[in-house]
C-alpha cells in the first residue's frame, strides 16, 4: 500500500517546492538515491515509469482537474450566495474547495516557471486562470461576510450535539482514569455553556485551551502501560477531532482560511503571476475576472513568516507595486475602452454637423429637378445617411461598437467588483484609479478633437469641438450605470481643466490653444487687413486673397462660434483669454506713449492752437509717426472688438446656464452712476465683465494699464501723454483718407482696413486711462470730438483729390465715435461736426458703392 501511495506521488508532479522559490526536482534526486543502492533498480525503473507518465499525462490532468474546478465551485458559489444559510452546514467542503484551487494554482505556477521542454505547452499555460483565482476570493468573501452563521451553526451543533455526544462516549468508557477524566468532563462543561447570544453579542471565543488539553489527552494515552488507549476507543478520538474543527470554526476561521486558500507563493513567482495577468487581459471572457490578481496581493502579508524583519519593506512594496501596477493597467484598459467607444459616438455626432447636410439637400434638389437618376462620380463614395449604422438585417453580425460595449461591460465588471480592499494596511479604492485614468484621457481626448496643428495653424471649430465634447460626455455619463465611478465629478475636473492655461499633467490646454491660434492667426490677419471685422454680420470675414490664409475667418468668429468657445473655455479660459489680449493692448499703447513723447511739443501747441487753421496747417507737417499711431490704435481696435464679441457669447452661455445670478449682476451695473467712488465702480465692473457683461469702462483694460511697469515720469506727465494721445489720433484722421482701403462698404457696414475698430479703441483707452487718472472721461472725449471735427473739416479744403479720395468715408468715423461710447451724444457732435456732413457722406458713400458694383457685374 505504501508502494502505491509513493508511485501516485511520483505520477503527480516533476517538482515541489521547498521554500519560496526553490523547488526540488522529485525524480532526478530519488533516482539518483536508489541508483547508489544495490538491489533496488526495480525502483529505479519505477521513477523513470513515473516520469515518464508525469510528462506525458500530468500536464492536461490538471488542465482538466482546473476546468472541472471552474464550474463546481462556480456552481458552488453560486448556491452559497443565494444561500448564505448553507454556510454552516457545508464549511468543509467551502474549505475543500478553496483547498483544492490552491493546490492546482500553486502546482501550475512551479510547473510553469520550470517546465522548459514540452510538447504540449499549453497545458502549462492557462489563460482561464484568473476565473479561479477570481471563485478562490469570491469564496473567501463569502466566508468573511457571513461568519456569523458559520458560528451560530456550529455554536448550536457543539452545545447540542458534541456536548451530549461526548458525554455519551465518557460514560460508555470501560476505563477512565481520574485525571483523564477530569479533562473530558471540562470539554463537556465547556462545550454545554455555550449559547447564542454570545454570537449574536460578537463575544470572541477562544478554544485553544480546549484543543491543548485534547493534545495533553492523546499524550496520556500514547504511553505504553497507560489504562486508556485511543486505538480501544475509536469513538472518543472521532467525536474529539469533530469537537477540534467544529471550535475552530468559532475562533478560528480566518486562519483555515489562509491554511486551505493562501496564495502568497505568487510573491516568488512575480514574472509568472505577471505573465498570468498579461494572458488573462487578452482574453475577453476572462477580463471580468481580472480584479482577482489584485486582491491576490493582499496574499503576500502572509508569507512573512517565512522572512526576516528587514525582508518585510521588501515584501509590502512587491505588494503595493503589484497591486498598483494591476489596477493602472485595468484602469487603462477601461478608460481606453471608453474613450474608443466615445470616438465611435463622436463620429456619429458629426454626421449630424449642419456642414454635412449640403451634400444631402443638392442630391435632393437634382432628384427633382432631373428625371434620370444620376450616377455617382468615379472615386466619389456614396455616403451613407446618419443612422444608417443602425440598421442590420442580422443579429449575429457583431460590429466594432458591440465588441468595444462587450469588453467595456466586462472591464466595468471587475472595476466594480469591489468598492475597496486593504493591501499591506493600505486601503485601495479601484473606482479610484479608473476615475484618475478617465479624467488624464478626456483631457487628452479633449485637446486632440480640437485638432491643433502648429505646423499649419488649423485648428477645429469652437462649435465642431463642442459638438464632439458633449458626445463624449454624454456617453460618459452613462457610465454610471456600469462603475462605481463619480462620473460628475470626472468630467466636471477634467473641463475644468481645460480652462487653466496648463492642465494637471502640464499639457497644454484648449484654453491656450485657442487664445494662441486666435492671437497668432485670426487677429494677426485682421492687424494685417486681409481678414477685416463686418458689423453687418457680427464677425471677421476674410477677403479674397489667394495664398494669404487656410481658413475662413467667419467661420471662427461669428455668434454661434463664440458662444461655443465661451462655453468651452468657460469664464477661467475666457479671462486667460482676455489677459493675453490685454497684453498685446498694453504692449501696443507702450509704443503709442513713445510716439506721443517724441512729439510732444508740437502737439502741445496744436491742443493749444487747434482753432487756428493756418497754424495748425503748419504743425501738422512736424508729427512723425501719424501713420503708425493709427496702425497701432486700430490693432488695439482689433483686439478690444474680438473681446467684446467673445464677451458677448460668454454673457449668452452664463444667461442660459445661470439665469438667476445674471438678473443681480445686471441689476447691480445698472445702479452704478458717475458719482459712484471708482473703486467701487471698477469692483461692480469687474463682476459684471467676468459673466460677459459690457461696460462703460473695462476693468481688465484698467488693470492692465495699471500694471504697466512705471517710468520715472509723474503721474501729471503720464496724464499730459494720455491728453495729448487722443489729439494725435484726432489731428492724424485726415491721413486715413488718402488709404484706398479707407472706403466704408455698405455691405459690411465696415471698412476693408478695419479702421472702425479705431472708435472702440479710442473710447475704450480713453475710458481706462482717465480713470486710471481720476479724471472725467467726458470732458476729454469731448475735446477729442472738437478737435477730430476741425481736422475733418479742414480736409475739406484740401485740393489735393488723392488726399481727399475717401473723405466721405472718413468722415463717417465721427458718427461711429459716438455710437460706441456712452459718454458722447449726438447732440454734442452736432455742436462741432454738422449732421448734414454726415447725411451727405453716407448718401456719397452709397452712390459709389452702388456704381462699384455695377462695374464689377458689367
Amino acid at each position: 500500500q505504501c508502494q502505491k501511495l509513493w508511485k501516485l506521488c511520483l505520477q503527480g508532479s516533476l517538482y515541489i517546492t521547498l521554500i519560496r522559490e526553490d523547488v526540488l526536482q522529485v525524480h532526478k534526486v530519488t533516482e539518483d538515491l536508489f541508483s547508489s543502492w544495490k538491489g533496488y533498480g526495480k525502483r529505479v525503473a519505477d521513477i523513470k515509469e513515473s516520469k515518464e507518465h508525469v510528462i506525458a499525462n500530468s500536464g492536461q490532468f490538471h488542465c482538466q482537474r482546473r476546468q472541472f474546478l471552474r464550474m463546481a465551485v462556480k456552481e458552488l458559489e453560486s448556491v452559497l450566495t443565494d444561500e448564505p444559510g448553507l454556510l454552516g452546514p457545508k464549511a468543509l467542503y467551502v474549505f475543500m474547495a478553496l483547498s483544492f484551487i490552491r493546490d492546482e494554482v500553486t502546482w501550475l505556477v512551479r510547473h510553469t516557471e520550470n517546465v522548459t521542454k514540452t510538447k504540449t505547452p499549453e497545458d502549462y499555460a492557462d489563460s482561464s486562470i484568473a476565473e479561479l483565482l477570481f471563485l478562490l476570493e469570491e469564496i473567501r468573501a463569502l466566508v468573511r461576510r457571513h461568519i456569523k452563521v458559520i458560528q451560530q451553526y456550529h455554536l448550536q451543533y457543539l452545545a447540542r450535539f458534541d456536548a451530549l455526544v461526548l458525554s455519551d462516549v465518557i460514560q460508555n468508557l470501560s476505563v477512565c482514569p481520574e485525571e483523564e477524566s477530569i479533562i473530558m468532563s471540562s470539554f463537556v462543561s465547556t462545550l454545554s455553556s455555550l449559547n447564542l447570544k454570545q454570537v449574536e453579542s460578537g463575544e470572541k471565543f477562544e478554544f485553544s485551551g480546549l484543543r491543548l488539553d485534547w493534545f495533553r489527552l492523546q499524550a496520556y494515552t500514547s504511553v505504553a502501560k497507560a489504562p486508556l488507549h485511543l486505538h480501544e476507543n475509536a469513538d472518543l478520538a472521532k467525536v474529539m477531532n469533530l469537537i477540534v474543527f467544529h471550535s475552530r470554526m468559532l475562533d478560528s476561521v480566518e486562519n483555515i482560511l489562509v491554511e486551505t486558500s493562501d496564495l502568497s507563493t505568487f510573491c516568488f513567482h512575480l514574472r509568472t503571476f505577471e505573465k498570468m495577468f498579461a494572458m488573462t487581459l487578452e482574453e475577453p471572457t476572462m477580463l471580468r475576472y481580472a480584479i482577482a490578481f489584485p486582491l491576490i496581493c493582499a496574499h503576500f502579508v502572509h508569507c512573512t513568516h517565512e522572512m526576516c524583519p528587514e525582508e518585510y519593506p521588501h515584501l509590502k512594496n512587491h505588494g503595493l507595486h503589484h497591486c498598483n501596477s494591476f489596477l493602472e493597467e485595468l484602469a487603462k484598459q477601461t478608460s481606453n475602452c471608453v474613450l474608443e467607444i466615445c470616438a465611435e459616438q463622436r463620429n456619429l455626432s458629426e454626421q449630424l454637423l449642419p456642414k454635412h447636410c449640403a451634400t444631402t439637400i443638392s442630391k435632393a434638389k437634382n432628384k427633382k429637378t432631373v428625371k434620370q437618376k444620376q450616377t455617382p462620380r468615379k472615386g466619389e463614395p456614396e455616403r451613407d445617411k446618419p443612422g444608417a449604422e443602425s440598421h442590420r438585417k442580422n443579429r449575429c453580425i457583431v460590429t466594432n461598437m458591440d465588441k468595444l460595449h462587450l469588453n467595456l461591460t466586462e472591464l466595468a465588471l471587475t472595476m466594480n467588483h469591489v468598492h475597496s480592499f486593504s493591501v499591506f494596511e493600505h486601503t485601495i479604492f479601484p473606482s479610484e484609479y479608473l476615475s484618475s485614468h478617465l479624467e488624464a484621457r478626456l483631457n487628452r481626448a479633449i485637446v486632440w478633437l480640437a485638432g491643433y496643428n502648429a505646423t499649419t495653424q488649423e485648428i477645429a471649430r469652437p462649435s465642431e469641438l463642442l459638438a464632439g465634447v458633449k458626445a463624449y460626455i454624454s456617453f460618459i455619463q452613462t457610465l454610471a450605470q456600469f462603475v462605481g465611478v463619480d462620473v460628475s465629478r470626472v468630467i466636471r475636473n477634467a473641463l475644468l481643466q481645460q480652462t487653466q492655461p496648463l492642465d494637471s499633467c502640464g499639457e497644454q490646454t484648449i484654453t491656450t490653444l485657442y487664445t494662441n491660434w486666435y492671437l497668432e492667426s485670426l487677429l494677426r490677419q485682421a492687424s494685417s487687413g486681409t481678414i477685416i471685422l463686418s458689423p453687418a454680420m457680427q464677425a471677421f470675414i476674410s477677403l479674397p486673397r489667394e495664398g494669404e490664409q487656410n481658413f475662413s475667418a467667419e467661420e471662427f468668429s461669428d455668434i454661434s462660434e463664440m458662444r461655443a468657445l465661451a462655453e468651452l473655455l468657460g469664464p477661467y479660459g475666457m479671462k486667460f483669454l482676455s489677459e493675453n489680449l490685454m497684453w498685446h493692448v498694453t504692449s501696443q499703447i507702450v509704443e503709442l506713449k513713445k510716439l506721443v513723447v517724441e512729439n510732444m511739443d508740437v502737439l502741445v501747441q496744436i491742443r493749444s492752437n487747434f482753432s487756428k487753421t493756418d497754424l495748425m496747417a503748419s504743425l501738422l507737417p512736424q508729427l512723425t509717426g501719424a501713420d503708425n499711431v493709427l496702425k497701432r490704435m486700430t490693432i488695439i481696435g482689433v483686439i478690444l472688438t474680438f473681446r467684446a464679441m467673445a464677451q458677448e457669447g460668454l454673457r449668452e452661455v452664463f444667461s442660459s446656464h445661470c439665469p438667476f445670478l445674471m438678473g443681480p449682476i445686471e441689476c447691480l451695473k445698472e445702479f452704478v452712476t458717475p458719482d459712484t467712488d471708482i473703486k467701487v465702480t471698477l469692483s461692480v465692473f469687474e463682476l459684471a465683465s467676468a459673466a460677459g457683461v459690457g461696460c462703460d469702462i473695462d476693468p481688465a483694460l484698467v488693470a492692465a494699464i495699471a500694471n504697466l511697469k512705471a517710468d520715472t515720469s509723474s503721474p501729471e506727465e503720464e496724464y499730459k501723454v494720455a491728453c495729448l494721445l487722443l489729439i494725435f489720433l484726432a489731428v492724424s484722421l485726415p491721413l486715413l483718407a488718402t488709404d484706398p482701403s479707407s472706403f466704408y462698404s455698405i455691405e459690411t457696414d465696415g471698412y476693408n482696413n478695419n479702421i472702425h475698430c479705431l472708435t472702440k479703441a479710442i473710447i475704450q483707452v480713453s475710458a481706462a486711462l482717465f480713470t486710471l487718472y481720476n479724471k472725467n472721461i467726458e470732458t476729454h472725449l469731448k475735446e477729442f470730438l472738437v478737435v477730430a471735427s476741425v481736422s475733418l473739416l479742414q480736409l475739406g479744403q484740401e485740393t489735393d483729390k488723392l488726399k481727399t479720395r475717401n473723405r466721405e468715408s472718413i468722415s463717417l468715423l465721427m458718427r461711429l465715435v459716438v455710437e460706441e461710447s456712452s459718454f458722447l451724444t449726438l447732440d454734442m457732435l452736432e455742436s462741432c461736426f454738422p449732421y448734414v456732413l454726415l447725411r451727405n457722406a453716407y448718401r456719397e458713400v452709397s452712390r459709389a458703392f452702388h456704381l462699384n458694383r455695377v462695374a464689377a457685374s458689367i
